[in-house]
């Protein structure tokens, strides 16, 4: 879903936010120069900033070799990893077997 999409879906959510002073200034300027409201203008550009930090969490490319490597080592056999296999055996702290 883009941000284009999202910004114009009926809005139902309420986010407040304090601010000071002079970055409610600086919003009120940058929505007026970008001919916006400042809600629009604040929803916008955080949507944009959520996507720029989301993106390397949700695609990434690969050159040929790289994706070779890469499907080479997701086919390849499991190493034995004794530390966690002891670790799974522990009971968890939801089974009670923690005094955490």
């Amino acid at each position: 879903m883009t941000t284009q999409t999202i910004s114009t879906k009926r809005r139902t959510e309420k986010l407040d936010l304090r601010i000071s002073p002079e970055a409610k200034a600086k919003l009120q300027t940058a929505a007026t120069a970008m001919d916006r409201s400042v809600s629009d203008f604040v929803l916008e550009s955080a949507l944009a900033r959520a996507e720029e930090a989301l993106a390397d969490r949700s695609v990434f490319g690969l050159d040929a070799r790289a994706w070779k490597a890469f499907q080479a080592a997701l086919d390849a056999p499991t190493r034995p990893l004794p530390r966690l296999k002891a670790l799974l055996k522990k009971p968890g702290y939801f089974d009670g077997g923690s005094t955490r």
